[in-house]
């Protein structure tokens, strides 16, 4: 029995197919989509161990690009075993509390939300559809971003608007709770999740949370994907009037400040380059707007870190996981350089390494570098709702 996990994220689309009977789903199949130049490449792995390899597919969006993934599993005779399709979806609002399947009430109560993740959810509503049309008869779920934090407290959660604002579901909902719940997982099961942990969800789009006992209590995403701290092409926070200003001055629209805030801002924005880390890194030395972004970006998370820290009452554990967390050992310790205070010291061999554990012995925070898998948080949910579906009585 197979799960199909689809994934679109801000920079890349990515699909893994996991064997879901065995005790630990297990990849068959995994393929990640992205744009070089004029190009859509995915790299395709067939098997947990097999290496990857480029397949080019053309210039497609994400409609082509899934219906290029059903062909190849059909091809690699995967598709009949298929028992549902999961995806991520980032933004399920106060309607959706966890794993859900996309039945039509759940996906017009979806597209309701389109407004408060314009760059998302249209996107994934995209992709479900062409797999619906494809593959009709296969049952599609959707696992939330937002879920992981759907309980936090008010004092994390509120803005300092009105209140009828707030009543009308304005308030702070936080996101990457998949990668977030993955890392609590996997934490809890060797023993090692400590009661005050902040996670650094750092890549294209990076945020911190503060998770208490297992359960997150606040986090540098607000309403939106576009707020905390700065990323790739997006601002973080802003004072709002900033954008007021703009509008007044520049006489900027709705949708020239979303292209601002989410697309042409952030470290692409401040360098005037790139919002890729590694090429950053690699200027750096050279350009001082690149060497300028890489900087903004360590403080800020540096800064994250510690007021998370206080809201936690404490610091037990701090992880590093996502593309720039699990691999930048140079952003690593900018971030961590400052912290000592309270109690982060870095052991500069093991964070060189990428090892599981990146701090000095005895220190009284343990500084973890745990890669995220947020399509395998997926299979998990899914095989979950199969579950519950095939013990459900009769009706």
């Amino acid at each position: 029995m197979l799960v199909l996990v689809l994934n679109v994220g801000s920079s890349s689309l990515k699909a893994a197919a996991f064997d879901i009977e065995t005790a630990r789903p297990e990849l068959i199949f995994g393929a990640t989509v992205t744009t070089r130049g004029a190009q859509r490449i995915a790299a395709v792995r067939t098997g947990a161990n097999a290496p990857a390899h480029d397949e080019q597919i053309g210039n497609l969006g994400p409609t082509g690009a899934i219906g290029w993934l059903l062909d190849r599993l059909e091809q690699d005779k995967l598709s009949d075993g298929v028992s549902a399709v999961g995806h991520r979806l980032v933004h399920g609002g106060a309607r959706f509390e966890g794993p859900v399947w996309l039945e039509p009430r759940a996906l017009a109560d979806l597209r309701t939300l389109i407004d408060i993740a314009p760059d998302h959810l249209p996107a994934e509503l995209e992709v479900i559809d062409a797999v619906a049309r494809q593959w009709p008869h296969v049952r599609q779920a959707g696992c939330f971003d937002t879920a992981f934090h759907r309980h936090l407290p008010t004092q994390a959660r509120v803005f300092g608007l009105p209140r009828d604002v707030t009543d009308a579901g304005i308030v702070r909902y936080g996101f990457h709770g998949l990668s977030y719940e993955f890392v609590v997982q996997t934490l809890r099961t060797a023993g090692a999740l400590g009661q005050r942990l902040v996670v650094a969800h750092l890549g294209s789009g990076s945020s911190l949370a503060a998770i208490l006992d297992g359960h997150s209590i606040d986090t540098t995403m607000g309403l939106t994907p576009a707020g905390g701290v700065v990323m790739a092409t997006r601002s973080g926070d802003l004072d709002p009037g900033v954008l007021l200003h703009l509008m007044r001055t520049r006489r900027l629209g709705v949708d020239e400040l979303n292209r601002m805030v989410n697309v042409d801002g952030g470290l692409a924005g401040i360098s005037g380059v790139t919002g890729d880390m590694q090429t950053l890194l690699d200027r750096a030395l050279t350009d001082p707007h690149a060497r300028e972004a890489v900087d903004i970006f360590c403080y800020q998370v540096r800064k994250a870190v510690a007021a998370l820290a206080a809201a936690l009452g404490g610091l037990d554990t701090l992880v590093f996981t996502a593309g720039i967390g699990e691999h930048s050992a140079v952003v690593r310790e900018r971030v961590a350089r400052g912290l000592g205070w309270c109690g982060v010291t870095l052991d500069r061999d093991l964070n060189a390494a990428n090892a599981p554990v990146i701090s000095l012995p005895g220190a009284p925070v343990t500084v973890r570098v745990v890669p995220t898998n947020e399509e395998l948080m997926i299979a998990r949910h899914v095989r979950t709702l199969l579950d519950r579906r095939a013990t459900a009585p009769a009706r």
